[in-house]
């Protein structure tokens, strides 16, 4: 009897075992050996990983190995923002920026009040990367409208009001070397740049020495640095990080750039972005000889009311949430997750943008024990999400009327965006494979979606947590799975 309840036993930790490991048949035996070899390397064995990967075609799930652990995902987060976006905004929708006025036009053109720049949360305001959304094309644009309203001087100051949304504009879970670079400059009611300026270094001739600041863009926004950056070695890249908070013009540069690069272009975080747009628009005006009697402001509040002459509208959402996607732009999805909480419960911030992401994963009928939004993009750490969860969540979306919109949005392997030079040059005939990347220290993840040779389609999530080694390290390991869940049997 005794020996009965000992191999019951033994059988009933062994099926727990197999089960919490990876759920392991005959169709996907591939799949786990690649798991259990990547797990087994020398770099990532004390990593965590999860790995889920579901069969849309055959509506079951394929394999799984420690599916249901909660992981930080880092950039995969941009996922739910984007998503959320289609749903609740549309592909066709557009943020809206107006231009407008208090006081009163006295009869020769003179505003005796304050011009207004009315911020609705556009991440591409004076954008430098098309040219309808260049500084000077945006501003040529509020010029006009002021001499079309008759407007040829301002008695006053030009406003930022960026009051649709309010909150920090940083989330306090987000890293200290990470929010003065451009990467974790946040989102705020009148972006402006994309809340981003470039400094360029001249590194000196000799390794170690220090670099010089050169100068900076967008020429007369008030950032002032103290600059501790040195010369690397030739070849070595960007190597700098830049430290500050977003209302405080002082700027602290450390790190290095390469040797024999004049003009190194490194991008921060710009200071007081509404206030810089308020501030450049004044020094445009005032080189067209239109006098703005004070200082740019962004002391406003949601009770002053301007009469508005101009309302610009950004490019469409999918053209957004495509750049989102695509290049894994933080600020871009951080205003699109501040938005969804501007749409839905009336005020932009990070608690509104959470609870709206929220919303629409439960109206997906989601475990929400299985996931925690934070942010927007994925720069906290707080942020995670199960592998199922990943899967469940896209193969839901796959059924959804904007499905094909939504994946455009995301990098094809060997193609485009972060994705470009992965399994380059290995992809089978006739399959080709979606993908989110999200990367940050000791996180590496994908999720996506992919066809088979055979059209079989499927979505997948590769999560690895707290790796010693760099991103570069497991992507090779990575890849290696990916072709493994791409050819199937």
């Amino acid at each position: 009897m005794n020996k009965i309840l000992t191999y019951n036993a033994l059988v009933i930790a062994f099926l727990a075992f197999s089960l919490g490991a990876g759920n392991v048949s005959a169709q996907n035996k591939k799949i786990a050996d690649e798991v259990k070899k990547m797990t087994s390397d020398s770099q990532l064995k004390h990593a965590s990983v999860a790995v889920s990967v579901y069969n849309i075609t055959q509506n079951k799930e394929e394999y799984s190995y420690d599916a249901d652990r909660l992981m930080s995902p880092a950039s995969l987060m941009k996922i739910f923002t984007t998503a959320a976006g289609f749903e609740y905004l549309g592909k066709g929708f557009r943020f809206k920026t107006s231009l407008g006025y208090t006081g009163s036009i006295t009869r020769d053109g003179v505003l005796n009040g304050d011009l207004v720049i009315i911020g609705g949360g556009d991440p591409l305001l004076g954008s430098y990367r098309y040219r309808q959304t260049v500084m000077d094309t945006l501003f040529r644009l509020w010029y006009n409208a002021l001499r079309k309203e008759g407007i040829v001087s301002v008695n006053g100051r030009v406003l930022a009001d960026a009051t649709i949304f309010d909150g920090p504009q940083l989330h306090d879970t987000w890293v200290w070397g990470d929010v003065g670079n451009y990467y974790g400059c946040g989102a705020t009611g009148l972006n402006f740049h994309e809340n981003m300026y470039f400094v360029y270094f001249n590194p000196d001739r000799r390794e170690g020495f220090p670099a010089s600041i050169d100068h900076v863009q967008p020429k007369g926004i008030d950032v002032r640095a103290q600059n501790h950056v040195t010369t690397g070695p030739a070849n070595s890249g960007d190597q700098v990080v830049i430290y500050g908070t977003p209302t405080a013009s002082m700027r602290y540069y450390e790190g290095t750039v390469p040797l024999g690069k004049n003009n190194f272009k490194v991008r921060g975080a710009l200071p007081n972005p509404g206030k810089s747009c308020a501030e450049l628009f004044s020094v445009y005006l005032r080189n067209k000889n239109f006098n703005v009697s004070s200082h740019a402001s962004d002391e406003v509040s949601s009770s002053t009311k301007a009469n508005v002459i101009f309302d610009y509208y950004s490019v469409s959402y999918n053209i957004i949430s495509q750049y989102t996607n695509m290049t894994s732009n933080n600020i871009y999805a951080e205003s699109i997750f501040k938005y969804l909480g501007y749409h839905v419960y009336g005020k932009g911030n990070f608690k509104n943008g959470a609870n709206a992401v929220n919303k629409y994963l439960k109206e997906k009928d989601m475990d929400m024990t299985a996931v925690n939004i934070v942010d927007g993009s994925g720069l906290s750490r707080a942020g995670m999400a199960t592998a199922r969860f990943f899967t469940e969540f896209l193969a839901k979306v796959y059924k959804t009327d904007y499905y094909t919109d939504f994946r455009k949005t995301l990098p094809k392997v060997g193609e485009s965006g972060t994705a470009r030079n992965l399994l380059s040059g290995q992809m089978p005939a006739n399959s080709e494979i979606y993908v989110k990347t999200g990367t940050m220290t000791g996180v590496c993840s994908y999720a996506g979606y992919a066809t088979r040779a055979n059209g079989e389609k499927i979505c997948f999530s590769i999560l690895v947590n707290n790796q010693t080694v760099s991103a570069s390290s497991v992507r090779p390991k990575v890849a290696k799975l990916l072709l493994t869940i791409l050819n199937g049997n």
